[in-house]
């Protein structure tokens, strides 16, 4: 079971490793997977900083685009990017959120669709944060934006029955996604117009996962 795979650190003398830091949104998808399918114990948390201009302490030696979450197995393997790492944890612990085909390709899907919002998005957040006000290009940042929201009304339309039932993938990054809208794009208010998404993130954010992996304001 899920629940007991905190074994699976117990079998290894050295513990798997994860590059990441408290306000990457792809980093907390991984997290809350490894909460949701019991692996705590099995894997260290080594928090990281930096950003495109400046690597920091980002994790270059690991993977060479300088990006987290980064995963370094028991073996000494490396892996990335996070759709990777949070395919091989499922896997290792068996917690079965990546469903049998053909759902399979339906959870895939969306949660591509999740991870695309967050692409559009952090893309936003560089730009506000480290591009000077004055090299700033404000059709650009609403051409993301035009990317995150026609997504936002496709899932609303289309995709609610991927998330009802029980926990699979692509609900951890789709609540990932939002609540990063929330963090970095409070302002945009995504929730006008979709009743339906707005009132699944009420409640699947109230996940202990989703609370123990929520970012602090920034």
């Amino acid at each position: 079971m899920p629940g007991d795979r905190g074994a699976v650190g117990e079998r290894n003398e050295t513990p798997m490793l994860i590059f990441t830091s408290p306000t990457t949104p792809f980093g907390r998808k991984v997290m809350v997977l490894i909460r949701e399918a019991g692996l705590t114990d099995a894997v260290q948390v080594q928090d990281v900083t930096g950003t495109p201009l400046t690597p920091g302490t980002l994790p270059v030696d690991h993977n060479p685009l300088g990006k987290i979450p980064a995963l370094v197995c028991d073996d000494g393997r490396v892996l990335y990017d996070s759709r990777v790492v949070c395919r091989y944890l499922d896997h290792l612990a068996g917690a079965g959120l990546y469903p049998d085909v053909p759902f399979l390709w339906e959870i895939l899907t969306l949660e591509a669709t999740a991870d695309g919002i967050l692409d559009a998005a952090v893309l936003m957040a560089y730009e506000q944060r480290l591009r000077p006000e004055d090299l700033r290009y404000p059709d650009w940042l609403e051409a993301q934006w035009a990317k995150i929201a026609r997504a936002l009304d496709a899932i609303e339309a289309q995709w609610l029955d991927q998330l009802q039932g029980p926990l699979n993938m692509a609900q951890i990054a789709l609540g990932c996604a939002l609540g990063y809208l929330d963090l970095r794009h409070v302002v945009r208010n995504w929730r006008a117009g979709r009743p339906k998404l707005a009132a699944w993130e009420v409640e699947f954010a109230k996940r202990p996962s989703m609370q123990a992996t929520k970012p602090p304001p920034v």
